[in-house]
């Protein structure tokens, strides 16, 4: 069994940039991931998947907010749905938000092609162990 772990790149998708801002430097501190794209809404981050040109550029996961303008975090959920089966690899969907309103969890949660739904501000511990999963470390612990 190898040592190494594999190269992560993860995309944040948020309107926020200041948030986008600490969760690039609290994942650098970290060293949780390898990569990081950022798209400040829900259209951008659906043509970045889209375009052949970033095909080889693909996130490991994406981390979307739910309330977003231009295409909130519900229809990206959507459009993703849509061309996930014709993305060239696999892409481990996390919805984010600061909303603790049962019905917006209730709603991620159901979704089968969301993984988790995060509160903000993000628990630097749960993402350590995201981090260790998408890297296919043995070494998982969970802190729920």
């Amino acid at each position: 069994m190898s040592s190494e772990t594999k190269f992560v790149r993860v995309g944040i998708v948020d309107d926020d940039k200041i948030f986008r801002y600490g969760f690039r430097k609290l994942t650098e501190i970290k060293g949780l991931f390898n990569e990081i794209l950022e798209f400040s809404n829900g259209k951008e981050a659906i043509d970045y998947l889209k375009d052949p040109n970033n095909s080889n550029h693909l996130p490991d996961a994406l981390f979307v907010d739910i309330n977003m303008p231009i295409m909130d975090g519900w229809e990206f959920n959507d459009a993703f749905g849509e061309i996930k089966s014709q993305l060239p690899k696999s892409i481990t969907l996390y919805n984010i938000s600061s909303s603790i309103d049962i019905e917006d969890i209730s709603r991620a949660k159901k979704n089968p092609l969301v993984a988790d739904y995060l509160l903000k501000p993000l628990d630097e511990n749960y993402l350590a162990e995201i981090a260790g999963n998408l890297q296919g470390s043995g070494d998982q612990v969970n802190y729920n």
